[in-house]
Formats: structure tokens, C-alpha cells, sequence
């Protein structure tokens, strides 16, 4: 079995478990988590044993954004380098969507920025009572370029936008009202209940499911072909703003942003 530096991989009965495991970073993304993760899903795509995905967080938090130290370095990167960047997140996050398995997100806890991306993504999610979630971009400079894709297909124009643009943190009751959350359950039995569901699922054809995922995921590629595209360039030209370089610095500062 593959050895992960960021990633806990556990497999059990067609089931894979992948538990992003950072917990004294609260889960937060880096390069090497993004590319450990999608190369972990790349691989259960490819598995014939594996027929469920699961994932969850270790510790606290499910996945709290965007590390810090991976932030800091944006700052100084290249247009090129931050179009990488971007189009490493789009991998990571349509792998996760377009995955021929069924996958179930077991929200622990905080699931941020991308880690709400990943959160929402997923065929069902699963969230404890306390999880907030949040597209929090905006509030340091960010543009929410990549997660908007999946989002305004997920909930619609007007509810995305709200999201977007107003950058709050919800609770788990109201990301179940907007269809984000499958079900909320409690924390002790969180785990427990994405495995019961998991299992349900090992029982239906893999086949069928696989075709039905297939033909889901395709009923969307165009529009998230063109949507993924302009976010990638988004990224890129906001990143190159006096605001973003500003929303770093008084991140990083912990103060307000001087726009």
C-alpha cells in the first residue's frame, strides 16, 4: 500500500478510508497534500477492490484552507507558478468530483475555503453538529475561483453568490438546507454512520454505479470545462492585485486588511 506523508489510507471491505492527517495544521492544503490526495484518488479510480471512498480529517478540524506557509509563498511566486497552482487545486478538486466511486465526506469539523471544496464535493457528506463551513476568500483578497465551479452547479446562481461574495461561515444545519450536507449526525456516531453508508453502497453494482457516476459527471463537463478554465485565469490575474498582496500581509499579521 502507498505511504502517504500527509494522508492516512485505510482499507477495509471495499472501502477506502483517506483520513488527510495534518491535524496540527488543522488539515490545511499545501502542495504536497493536494498532490498526495489526488494521486490518492487517482489510484482508488484505477482499483478494482476499492468500491467506496471515504474522507475525513484528523484531530479537530476536517480541512481548514489554505496552509499558512503555502500562503506566505504566493506572494513571491510567478504568474506561471500561480497558474500551476491553480490548476493544481482544479486537479485535486475535479478528481474528487468526477471519481467513477462513490465517495462520502465525514465532516468533523471546520471545512474551509478548499477544505469546503472537498467537503461538498463529494456524492454525500456527513457533518457533525459543530462543522462550520465557509468560501472565506474574499475577506483577505482572494478570489473563490476554483470552489465557485462546483459550487454554482451544486446550489444554484443566486445562493453561490451569497456564499461567495458575502464570505460568512455557516453552520452544518444551514449547509444541510442549501443541499450541501447530505445529513448531520453526531459526532460520536460520525464515523460509524459514513461506514453503514459505505456499506450500503458496496452492496449495489459497481458497475452501475460507476456508469451512473460517468454519466452525471458528463452531464456537466462542458460548463465546468469553460467555468474551471476562467477560474484558473481569475486566480491568476487577482493574485497579481494590491488587495491580495495586502490580504496576505494582514493574514499572516493577524490584523485587518487596509484596502
Amino acid at each position: 500500500m502507498q505511504q502517504y506523508s500527509t494522508l492516512q489510507a485505510h482499507h477495509d471491505g471495499g472501502v477506502l478510508t483517506l483520513t488527510l492527517n495534518r491535524p496540527e495544521k488543522r488539515n490545511a492544503l499545501n502542495a504536497a497534500a493536494m498532490a498526495e490526495l489526488t494521486q490518492a484518488l487517482e489510484a482508488a479510480a484505477e482499483d478494482a477492490a476499492c468500491r467506496v471512498v471515504v474522507l475525513t480529517g484528523a484531530g479537530e478540524a476536517f480541512c481548514a484552507g489554505m496552509d499558512l506557509g503555502h500562503l506566505e509563498a504566493l506572494g513571491s511566486k510567478t504568474e506561471e507558478e500561480h497558474r500551476t497552482d491553480s490548476m493544481q487545486i482544479a486537479r485535486m478538486l475535479r478528481t474528487l468530483y468526477e471519481l467513477p466511486k462513490p465517495t462520502i465526506a465525514a465532516v468533523n469539523g471546520a471545512a474551509i475555503a478548499g477544505g469546503m471544496g472537498l467537503a461538498t464535493v463529494c456524492d454525500f457528506t456527513l457533518a457533525v453538529p459543530e462543522a462550520k463551513f465557509g468560501y472565506t476568500e474574499v475577506r483577505i483578497g482572494f478570489v473563490p475561483a476554483i470552489v465557485s465551479a462546483f459550487l454554482r452547479e451544486q446550489i444554484g446562481d443566486k445562493r453561490a453568490r451569497e456564499l461567495l461574495l458575502a464570505g460568512r461561515l455557516i453552520k452544518a444545519d444551514e449547509a444541510h438546507t442549501l443541499g450541501l450536507v447530505t445529513r448531520v449526525v453526531p459526532a460520536a456516531k460520525l464515523m460509524d454512520e459514513a461506514n453503514k453508508l459505505a456499506g450500503k453502497l458496496v452492496e449495489n453494482s459497481p458497475q452501475a454505479m460507476e456508469a451512473t457516476k460517468r454519466l452525471l459527471s458528463e452531464q456537466v463537463r462542458e460548463r465546468l470545462d469553460v467555468a474551471i478554465a476562467l477560474a484558473v485565469e481569475a486566480n491568476v490575474q487577482a493574485r497579481a492585485t494590491k488587495d491580495f498582496k495586502e490580504g496576505i500581509r494582514a493574514f499572516l499579521e493577524k490584523r485587518k486588511p487596509n484596502w
